[in-house]
């Protein structure tokens, strides 16, 4: 019981005990509510929010893949879009379709522009490349200087006629011969990026993206032709596809009718394609896979059933490479075979077998460089990932190549091994120019040694090409050159192109021989 003015001794030590508990919790609580203490839970709760939201897109991108100022001024705002946060100067703010508060996302930013590296860091090569023509020597058209800009966007070998085409910007479509005179065969309605050159006729099958710069309007068309170039028929197989960039031909559905499957790499919005051959000889068009960014598409018995099969390669937000296996029923199975980051720019890939154990490996490329994030990344480049048995892959190599476009491997110097041929679109063009097109000879099982081939002053290669070009039992190559230089295609600061902008396409001979 309290006496008036004194306080007992058990209320005494109970108010000591109150004071000391309180002292404790203010400690505490002034000791985490420090701006490092914020911070630290900030980026905490922001790396887990991260795996909760960013995956509902592609791969969870891991922070150290690209530099803090990229995350911040480019990826970061442009993912904002995709979960319905919007950027106004500078501010955040969600609207009603957003699945997360502002809170939430700025955690996300912080996680990401905190713990991101300020710089990336190139590896520099273990033995430098060699500065060597190989066992290539140059072969170019005489071209007016007065010609336009060269905008190449297909370079293709025709084995029926051993002849190789290319296609530009503006939609000409051309027949080059060995001597490099080319002919103008048709004009068409947007740039060509594709073809097939069907076996025992005289027609090639083009794919027209329709829309060059990256926008969400489908003009995109699949159309035969024919090579004479009198007759100017133009044959739509079908229209209104997404930027579609490649298509290969099959009977998926076994009716004695040619299929075709075309990939609309789009923009926010694309997909892959099934054009299935009608009767009337019509094409009924149905989705495979109805998300933006197929870039690459190989055919072929993947599961050994009789029946055609389907594999791409997605370059666009949820990166990798998808096998697409004949169900027999008119559609197909989906399988992931690899996955890649989003900020990785998937650009090629090829199915190869490199150790001869009678299972296709892959050749893959990344590179694509124009988008969010337009800094030199140490992971671009040339990798093998070898077949581990039923389509699983291990990475057995790996040669970095900035802005890394396309690969090709071919046995080019006979000795019974293959060989690569690579370029680079997105090249590091301000200090080391000559990577944009590099030869990886194989010495021993995986290893290879590099040549860049002095090339670079004849121009930016966007398209290659492998094909016997003079017809003398060797592997030339043949380059197409996109040598614009306009808004989005250069990033580096303080660079004016150095290249030849009027040579179309050139062609790297191959005198190697014979062992």
């Amino acid at each position: 019981m309290l006496t008036k003015g004194r306080l007992t001794s058990n209320q005494l030590c109970f108010l000591i005990a109150l004071v000391a508990i309180g002292a404790i919790f203010a400690t505490y609580s002034c000791n985490d509510n420090t701006p490092e203490s914020r911070l630290k839970r900030d980026i905490a709760d922001g790396k887990e929010l991260a795996k909760k939201y960013c995956v509902s897109c592609h791969q969870l991108p891991d922070a150290a893949l690209i530099d803090s100022a990229s995350w911040v001024k480019g990826v970061l705002p442009a993912m904002a879009k995709r979960l319905y946060v919007n950027n106004y100067m500078g501010q955040y703010f969600t609207d009603r379709k957003s699945v997360l508060n502002i809170v939430e996302w700025q955690k996300i930013v912080s996680y990401y522009q905190n713990t991101a590296p300020v710089n990336l860091v190139i590896p520099k090569p273990a033995t430098p490349a060699l500065k060597d023509w190989s066992i290539f020597s140059l072969i170019k058209p005489e071209v007016d200087p007065k010609s336009p800009i060269a905008m190449t966007t297909l370079s293709a070998y025709n084995a029926n006629n051993h002849q190789f085409y290319s296609g530009d910007a503006v939609g000409n479509f051309y027949q080059w011969d060995k001597n490099l005179k080319s002919k103008l065969i048709q004009k068409m309605p947007s740039s060509v990026t594709g073809v097939i050159f069907p076996e025992h006729t005289n027609n090639a099958i083009l794919t027209c993206i329709g829309m060059l710069p990256p926008l969400d309007i489908e003009r995109g068309k699949v159309v035969q032709i024919s090579l004479d170039g009198k007759n100017k028929t133009q044959k739509v197989f079908t229209d209104s596809l997404p930027r579609s960039v490649q298509t290969v031909a099959a009977d998926f559905n076994k009716d004695g009718l040619m299929d075709y499957v075309v990939c609309g790499f789009g923009h926010e919005r694309g997909g892959l394609f099934l054009l299935q051959q009608q009767p009337d000889h019509s094409f009924k068009k149905t989705v495979i896979r109805g998300v933006p960014g197929g870039e690459q598409l190989i055919t072929g018995d993947f599961d050994n059933d009789g029946w055609p099969d389907v594999m791409c390669l997605f370059a666009q937000a949820d990166e990798g490479i998808w096998m697409f296996l004949n169900d027999h029923k008119g559609g197909f199975i989906t399988k992931n075979l690899l996955h890649f980051p989003a900020v990785y720019g998937s650009s090629s890939f090829q199915l190869v077998d490199f150790n001869h154990d009678g299972k296709p490996d892959i050749l893959y490329t990344c590179g694509d460089n124009s988008d969010y994030s337009k800094v030199l990344k140490p992971y671009h480049g040339v990798y093998i990932f070898t077949n581990q048995g039923d389509w699983k892959f291990k990475q057995t190599y790996f040669y970095h190549v900035d802005g890394c476009t396309k690969a090709i491997a071919a046995d080019f110097d006979h000795d019974g091994d293959l060989d690569i041929a690579t370029i680079a679109f997105f090249a590091d063009f301000k200090y080391h120019p000559a990577a944009g097109f590099t030869y990886l000879e194989q010495t021993k099982p995986n290893q290879f040694t590099a040549h860049e081939i002095p090339i670079d002053q004849y121009g930016r290669w966007l398209t290659m090409e492998v094909g016997d070009v003079d017809q003398d039992g060797n592997l030339d190559i043949i380059l197409g050159n996109f040598s614009t230089h306009g808004r989005g295609l250069l990033n580096q600061k303080g660079f004016s192109p150095q290249w030849d902008q009027h040579l179309p396409v050139i062609v790297l001979k191959n005198n190697a021989r014979r062992k």
